[in-house]
């Protein structure tokens, strides 16, 4: 993590709070077209996959709808060709309890800190703005569930296709630096926090994730305020969401309101309950398997994909045909991409182009001539820096989690 430096951010401390607020109130009204639709649809490449193309939730561009309530909205594909930072406008929402604040004010806003610790903090935006060393992250966020409608045999839960990921670069202090100033008791074990969305029924768990106590003050995971230079869009989490870089978003907890320092492993729903994986080697399970052993979800796998290509597309023989794409390693940097044309018999070498961060994506390309005519599988792989690659075959679990599969499209060569 870096720390920055006042001419890498498009927003000063003096205006943040005037932006911030004028988001509030976009959000604000916003809110009330929400159960608006639009005419435009799209097909995504699986079983029940239309969905349609919406453009009137707040301060956000044309995006894959995926529920309403509580929000739940995909990236189109095509978003991710244009860039390694994920434009804030078009980045996924994804929401676990329907009751989401429509306005915050960053002036009342106060961020508690409290639990087994030597002193109990209520701080504003202005002091997280001002007391704390400003620093800054390029990470992949990416929900659990992503591409979870591909899963076979179908499971339950948002049928996304690959546009539940997002990469930003993050803005603003180290959770490190407010448990330090809160002063972390000796008998502390774990950190967990939680958002100020809320269910309907009054029994509905308080959506809360917890770390370990060294997880929390490693010094990466991070309060943030800003993405992309930007204050939070409402729907992703303003004014602060946590980021966690390298392990899944439902980590990330948004619109955070609540650090609890615990002295024992935390119970709640959220962390001993919810979002749990098969204890295997990528989380891989036949769909008859019982008795499994079943862990919290925790760090990312590498991930890479075509970007400028699209399943059935047409080329000529014997063109020069640039191939592009995004690729990212997880809990670690990529280390490498390769790309077969002939459906995984040959494997050439991919150009990684700037290295953003071990926790970024990183764009790939690679010139690729096919000479015969007919149809051609090409596919990509990612190698991180810790040696691991994308597996050949999906996994399956009864959440539809970590999906990483080496990726394909098939093309018509004429």
């Amino acid at each position: 993590m870096k720390r920055s430096n006042s001419n890498l951010y498009r927003l000063s401390r003096r205006n943040f709070v005037a932006q911030a607020g004028q988001l509030g109130i976009a959000g604000m009204l916003g809110s009330l077209s929400w159960t608006a639709r639009s005419d435009e649809s799209i097909d995504l490449p699986f079983w029940n996959g239309q969905r349609e193309l919406v453009t009137n939730f707040p301060q956000k561009g044309a995006m894959i709808l995926q529920r309403t309530q509580p929000a739940l909205l995909e990236t189109p594909f095509e978003v991710f060709d244009q860039g390694v930072f994920t434009p804030n406008d078009r980045f996924y929402v994804r929401w676990h309890l329907p009751n989401i604040p429509t306005f915050i004010d960053p002036d009342v806003f106060r961020l508690k800190i409290h639990g087994r610790v030597g002193k109990p903090l209520a701080l504003s935006m202005h002091d997280l703005l001002h007391d704390f060393p400003r620093v800054q992250i390029a990470a992949v966020n990416q929900c659990s569930g992503n591409s979870r409608g591909f899963f076979k045999p179908r499971v339950a839960g948002a049928q996304w296709s690959n546009g539940a990921m997002g990469n930003a670069l993050w803005g603003g202090v180290r959770l490190k630096d407010v448990l330090d100033r809160a002063g972390v008791d000796s008998a502390a074990v774990q950190v967990r926090c939680r958002g100020l969305d809320s269910g309907i029924l009054p029994a509905t768990p308080n959506f809360m994730k917890s770390l370990t106590l060294d997880h929390a003050r490693d010094g990466e995971v991070m309060i943030a305020y800003e993405m992309n230079g930007e204050p939070l869009p409402l729907l992703n989490g303003f004014p602060l969401r946590l980021v966690v870089p390298g392990w899944y978003a439902t980590y990330w907890v948004k619109m955070l309101a609540e650090i609890e320092v615990l002295d024992q492993p935390d119970d709640n729903y959220w962390t001993a309950k919810a979002y749990l994986i098969p204890d295997t080697p990528g989380a891989n399970i036949t769909p008859v398997q019982k008795d499994v052993k079943m862990v919290p979800i925790n760090r990312m796998v590498p991930r890479s994909f075509f970007t400028n290509l699209k399943d059935g597309a047409a080329v000529k023989r014997a063109q020069a045909l640039k191939v592009r794409g995004i690729a990212f390693g997880g809990d670690t940097g990529v280390d490498k991409v390769m790309v077969s044309a002939d459906a995984g018999h040959r494997w050439q070498e991919a150009r990684l182009e700037m290295d953003h961060g071990k926790y970024s994506f990183r764009r790939w390309e690679i010139a690729l001539r096919l000479a015969n005519a007919g149809p051609h599988k090409l596919m990509v792989k990612a190698v991180n820096n810790s040696g691991m690659a994308q597996p050949d075959d999906a996994n399956w679990n009864g959440s539809g989690f970590m999906r990483n599969a080496v990726e394909s499209v098939s093309l018509q060569v004429s």
